[in-house]
């Protein structure tokens, strides 16, 4: 039914879990580190995630808080062995849709996956700010130096996918799998123009470049050049 993503470090309850969610015909990923979480979240696509508090690298709440602040809006329910109101209110601040506590009823699990699917997405950014770049998901502007930059729709595409995965590297293969999908034009050529493009629209005057071509391994967006920009 959902595409899930399951971070608990806890092995036994994380398999337990798993198992009891695929017998639920869910699709179900497990990562165990917050570190890899958010790099999951970045760059897959999920339903649902299921997020611990406790985590080696970085915490729940701090993968949340880093996964909102670059406009993800994946619905994420918090697990935490802390009932504590304030614990609560650190989580739902964080960003997370809905909260359960440890030990938890599976059923009691998969009731809120439910409840969650079907809610509207109530969390939808509407632009996204990194350092002097700002997106407008809404109306799909960019602006840079407060200067209004206007993008084609594959530029913007293209821009919203590595500035939501700041400091990651991609190559060509890897736009095309993602950006391009199975489009008629996606070609190398076709990534490389592209970026040309908004390499020549973005690095206005004085400004750092915003893509950095990294040799041999493809490109990214730096979350600090853009901040010391």
């Amino acid at each position: 039914m959902a595409k899930i993503l399951l971070i608990e470090d806890d092995e036994h309850l994380a398999l337990s879990t798993k198992k009891h969610l695929e017998n639920s015909n869910h699709t179900v990923e497990h990562v165990a580190d917050g570190g890899e979480a958010l790099d999951r979240l970045r760059l897959y696509a999920y339903d649902i995630a299921i997020l611990d508090w406790n985590l080696p690298t970085l915490t729940g709440p701090e993968v949340l808080r880093e996964y909102r602040n670059q406009g993800g809006t994946t619905p994420v329910l918090m697990l935490t062995a802390n009932s504590a109101v304030n614990s609560k209110v650190e989580g739902f601040s964080a960003g997370a849709d809905d909260y359960l506590t440890k030990p938890f009823d599976v059923k009691e699990l998969e009731i809120r996956i439910l409840a969650l699917l079907r809610r509207p997405a109530n969390y939808a950014p509407s632009n996204i700010c990194l350092g002097d770049l700002e997106i407008d998901l809404g109306t799909k502007t960019v602006t840079r130096k407060g200067l209004r930059i206007k993008l084609l729709p594959k530029e913007f595409s293209l821009l919203e996918f590595l500035v939501r995965r700041a400091d990651h590297c991609f190559d060509t293969d890897a736009l095309l799998t993602h950006v391009w999908s199975s489009e008629s034009e996606a070609t190398e050529a076709a990534v490389w123009q592209t970026i040309k493009r908004l390499r020549n629209k973005l690095d206005i005057d004085g400004a750092e470049s915003v893509i950095v071509n990294v040799k041999g391994m493809g490109y990214k967006i730096e979350k600090e050049r853009l901040r010391n920009s």
